[in-house]
């Protein structure tokens, strides 16, 4: 048996189909092709033409019947002999309208097809001539054009009026329910009533490819009860899941129908049967017939239910009768399945939603407890960290150092955990309720081995540190319809699938699983991460895993910032230039009030139109890349001055040199641009007139890295390393140490716009962006007001910043 089909079927199922009739090979029902039956069901027939020049490729054998010509007279004939070009070409524009302006249907996602009316001329069943109506429906498949006719069932043309009323009115039934059972309840109540099937059930399933329970049900009198009944995997296999997935609805007709296969049976180019993935009349598995004739079921329709483009349900309809929906009908109820989706997904978000919210209370009442700011104040008694997740205990491992809170941690836990960390992505949740399973350990096993079946798990780095929180066991009831353990064997019904229903009930107890982690646990667990995180990284010399999620969140906000002053830049000229207008086409009539106000208007604008230039260039350095190289500091010093020596000048600042700068490596034109910021900077808080000599200086230091404190250090820190450290300096007005923090903020400024020369407060923003691109840091000084002989008896500012890791640092 291949290993990916090994890998589904449950060692119990595979052991279970070893004890069956030879018969039955529960591994080829896996594996069949689905897609590729080569047959539609007879009630129709298929023609597929070649997009370009409308020859037939393909055509079912029961044309003749369907259709009054001969598979063989069609096949390689223009399929405008039988339909006309007229009707070719709408059906070509209704294919077109549903597949992105004429590509080819894709692969992945729910398939798009189109159905329209058209007409045969020929004879009726009784040998008389006359048309014949006939609702096609068109899909793209590649480079052909499928169409499948369906004869005009009886009863007249489809009414819209008649029919959106209750459509309209079962919408609204959806739309006022308050939960996911409530939903479904109503939804098979108004699909039943649309189609007169004897029973609909909504079918959830249990993760991706696990087991599905009945959740709502609708059944004529007499009928057995499935509600809350649980179906084993094996009824719907994975291969059938991803038709699901492509096609929001399966209707088959008749179970005992005779299939009419395709003409030729493999297309030369593939060396296949036509890939009927989309189609409406693909012919049914032989193994799913013998199923729904095991339970009872004459005919059937299944409606599928997405949830973020993944199978979530289904809306499961049988009949006891043999059953023909017409096309509007199928449309309306493809169409519930749309708004069902769209209706629990908006349930399930306000329930997250709501959760997430409770769930930060709690997080933000823990996060309050860390009163020595210490990642160990999480595991102290009364912490509330495991009742957050509502977990049985939670651990904490860093380095050599084990600390738990709540029940003890089992001894099994503490090797698994380090190996599952160095697994895992750091900084990325991961979790799991069934943690046995994972491991390929039976239920009773995990339990020998005192491993709990629940975890969550965040990953600090790649060293085996960790925060996970687990949770025991919890043994659950389930009402199946089938023994899961025997998903095969010989019955009543026949000897391959065994009847399913509530006359069969098997009670069993799922073992092996904890309460399942919610989307707001496992988003809480990941924002406590982000905080222990700064933690830890005062104790920790490199934390990959902070560097990573700083580096997503500063490209989100990079992206957002840029989109924003980009697109706000237009309506803003667009303000400036309405008020220009005014004032020139109606200045002599205004109020001199009025006047003032616009002009208020577009000054206000162009300020705005400057901060969002200053917005869009900080966001920029966020998004283009260094281009280091080794050059000389002095020669870019050179560079700045061509633009900040004119300011220089201007407030009668002179440069100091001390010495020789020396050659780093650096982006050139970022490094020219810090130098400029930091020298326009100095000019305009240079020392008020009377107080001195205004001065800056530009000079080298060599300091201890990882640089607390700027002092010079030829011989090395005492952590092993130095780095050369840049430092601007003036003998200026200074900064208080309180506010040093929010001058290298975006948009802050110490004073009025209009003093100090002006500005939008995005200069020391722009350094400290640079400096941190290229893995370096910056800091202030602003020693207090004493004199100082070399600077000139000034407080001043200090700048200083480094643009390098130390060399044992570096890769």
């Amino acid at each position: 048996m291949p290993d990916d089909v090994q890998g589904w079927l449950t060692p119990r199922a595979v052991a279970a189909e070893a004890g069956v009739s030879q018969e039955f090979d529960l591994s080829q029902c896996v594996r069949e092709p689905i897609h590729l039956l080569g047959g539609v069901q007879s009630y129709g027939a298929l023609i597929a033409a070649r997009w370009d020049d409308a020859v037939v490729d393909t055509v079912s054998r029961n044309a003749a019947e369907v259709l009054g010509r001969e598979a063989g007279e069609l096949l390689g004939r223009p399929v405008t002999e039988l339909i006309g070009a007229e009707q070719w070409a709408l059906a070509r524009e209704s294919a077109e309208a549903v597949t992105d302006s004429g590509a080819a249907a894709p692969q992945e996602g729910p398939a798009s097809s189109g159905v329209l009316p058209l007409t045969l001329d020929g004879e009726d069943d009784e040998g008389e001539g006359g048309a014949r109506l006939f609702d096609v429906t068109v899909h793209r498949n590649g480079d052909l054009l499928v169409l499948e006719f369906e004869p005009r069932a009886e009863g007249g043309p489809f009414v819209f009026q008649n029919f959106y009323p209750r459509v309209r009115r079962a919408l609204q039934k959806l739309q006022g329910a308050t939960d996911v059972t409530e939903c479904c309840a109503a939804a098979v109540r108004e699909i039943r009533t649309l189609t007169g099937y004897d029973r609909v059930v909504a079918y959830r399933f249990d993760g991706r490819d696990g087991p599905g329970q009945v959740i709502a049900e609708d059944r004529s009198e007499g009928r057995e009860p499935w509600l809350d009944l649980w179906f084993p995997a094996s009824d719907i296999p994975p291969q059938a899941r991803r038709l699901y997935a492509r096609n929001w609805i399966r209707v088959i007709g008749d179970v005992d129908d005779r299939t009419a296969g395709l003409v030729p049976e493999l297309r030369a180019d593939t060396g296949q049967p036509l890939d009927l993935s989309a189609s409406v009349l693909r012919t049914v598995s032989g193994y799913h017939l013998e199923y729904l004739r095991n339970i009872g079921v004459a005919s059937s329709m299944s409606v599928s239910l997405l949830h973020d483009g993944e199978l979530w349900g289904l809306i499961a309809c049988h009949g006891d009768e043999p059953t023909r929906l017409s096309p509007e009908v199928r449309a309306a109820c493809e169409f519930f399945g749309i708004a069902l989706s769209l209706q629990l997904a908006a349930v399930a978000g306000r329930e997250e939603a709501d959760e997430l919210a409770r769930t930060r209370r709690a997080l933000a009442a823990v996060l309050a407890r860390l009163t020595s700011g210490a990642p160990d104040d999480l595991m102290r008694p009364g912490s509330g960290l495991v009742e957050l997740l509502d977990a049985d205990g939670a651990v904490l491992l860093r380095g050599t150092e084990t600390l738990t809170a709540g029940a003890p941690l089992p001894d099994a836990l503490s090797g698994l955990l380090a190996r599952l960390a160095r697994d895992g992505s750091v900084g990325e949740v991961w979790s799991s309720d069934r943690l046995p399973e994972v491991l390929g350990l039976e239920p009773e096993e995990a339990e020998a081995e005192g491993i709990p079946a629940g975890l969550l798990l965040l990953p600090f780095n790649r060293d085996g540190d960790l925060l996970a929180w687990w949770r025991r066991e919890q043994p659950a009831p389930r009402e199946w319809a089938a023994d899961p353990s025997r998903p095969v064997r010989t019955g009543p019904g026949g000897e391959r699938l065994t009847p399913r229903g509530s006359a069969a009930v098997y009670r069993a107890t799922v073992r092996g699983r904890s309460a399942p982690w919610s989307a707001a646990q496992r988003v809480a667990a990941g924002e406590l991460w982000r905080e222990v995180s700064g933690l830890l990284t005062r104790q920790v010399v490199v934390l990959e895993a902070r560097n990573t999620e700083l580096a997503r969140t500063n490209e989100d906000l990079d992206s957002f910032a840029h989109a924003a002053a980009h697109d706000l830049k237009e309506p803003l000229r667009g303000i400036s230039n309405a008020a220009a207008f005014i004032v020139e086409d109606a200045g002599t009539v205004l109020d001199t009030t009025s006047l003032r106000r616009l002009t208020t208007v577009r000054r206000l604008a162009e300020r705005m139109d400057g901060l969002l230039d200053s917005l869009l260039h900080f966001s920029r350095l966020g998004q283009v890349g260094l281009e280091r190289e080794a050059l000389s500091v002095d020669e870019v010093l050179d560079d700045a001055l061509v633009v900040a020596g004119g300011r220089l000048a201007e407030q009668g600042v002179t440069l100091v040199r001390p010495a020789a700068l020396p050659r780093l490596r650096a982006d050139r034109e970022r490094l020219r641009e810090v130098l400029e910021n930091l020298l326009v900077n100095a000019a305009k808080y240079a020392a008020d007139e009377g107080a001195g000599e205004r001065r800056v200086w530009v000079e080298a230091v060599r300091v201890a890295a990882p640089g607390r404190a700027p002092e010079e250090d030829e011989g090395g820190g005492a952590d092993g390393g130095t780095v050369t450290a840049l430092v601007v300096r003036d003998n200026g007005i200074g900064i208080p140490a309180g506010q040093q923090a929010d001058v290298l903020q975006l948009f802050r400024r110490l004073h009025r716009r209009d003093e100090r020369g002006g500005g939008s407060g995005v200069g020391l923003a722009v350094v400290k962006r640079i400096v941190e691109r290229h893995g370096g840091r910056l800091w202030l000084e602003s020693p207090a007001a004493a004199p100082d002989a070399d600077c000139g008896g000034g407080p001043g500012t200090a700048v200083w910043f480094t643009l390098e890791e130390p060399p044992e640092a570096r890769p």
